[in-house]
């Protein structure tokens, strides 16, 4: 399958108290919460700098109840990536203690570094999909050693949502037969986001393994894969793809 202040939004962001950021994730409906970063080219090296100096900050003054992934695409953005816990956690604000503890002068300096590297930014929720992934191994967002990141964005309009989930259930099914190599999670929108679309997610050590394992799996699926991906691609209002990486430097886990 080939602004205004940022500290609202990083208050909503490590408001999804969460002590295990990459446990397995078995629920079926695991939501994830995700702050969206477009970083403006010239600020790219400054962005990846206050970030780094944030979690510094975080880990000096034992910040808790706070984790986050985070990603970079190759187009300069940048998603911080938290599961949901429970929504009211939402209602929570667990930076005050950092802020206190920091003193609100140098407190503030860091959300002012951070607002000088972009022009737009914004908050949103996807749901994992267990039942549509595909991980043999068991289902897992943490994948060491395979930082490399496709997304598959497969736009749909409301009449097709449920014959597309139905064709990709098949697509699934064979790649079980199969025993594909090819691993994928699939994600449905959640509120705040831009349309309607389910999101497949391939994790790869590099783009040259990527597409080694992308070829592999087209020849050992055969005619069969390739009818049911033409018919699945009937159901996509717009199909998109991005490139990009997770960032474990740019990540933070409280104990």
């Amino acid at each position: 399958m080939k602004t205004t202040s940022l500290l609202p939004l990083f208050v909503a962001l490590f408001s999804l108290q969460t002590t295990n950021l990459i446990a397995q994730a078995t629920n079926e409906n695991q939501a994830f919460w995700v702050h969206e970063d477009k970083v403006k080219p010239s600020m790219l090296t400054e962005y990846e700098a206050v970030t780094k100096d944030f979690i510094a900050a975080c880990k000096e003054h034992g910040l808790k109840d706070a984790s986050f992934t985070t990603a970079s695409l190759d187009d300069g953005t940048y998603l911080s990536i938290s599961p949901v816990t429970k929504m009211a956690d939402l209602d929570k604000n667990p930076l005050a203690p950092l802020a206190e503890k920091m003193g609100e002068e140098k407190f503030g300096q860091i959300f002012t570094r951070f607002n000088k590297c972009y022009d737009s930014h914004r908050d949103y929720i996807v749901h994992l999909i267990s039942e549509m992934s595909y991980m043999p191994n068991g289902l897992t967002t943490n994948t060491p050693g395979k930082e490399y990141r496709k997304w598959h964005f497969l736009h749909v309009t409301p009449e097709n949502v449920v014959n597309l989930r139905n064709k990709m259930l098949e697509i699934k099914e064979l790649y079980e037969k199969k025993e594909s190599k090819e691993h994928f999670r699939v994600y449905r929108n959640g509120f705040g986001s831009d349309g309607d679309y389910y999101l497949v997610v391939i994790s790869a050590k590099d783009a040259q393994s990527y597409a080694q394992t992308s070829d592999e799996t087209e020849r050992v699926l055969g005619k069969e894969g390739e009818k049911l991906f033409d018919e699945m691609m009937k159901y996509v209002h717009k199909y998109e793809s991005k490139i990009g990486r997770m960032r474990p430097d740019l990540a933070y886990a409280s104990n």
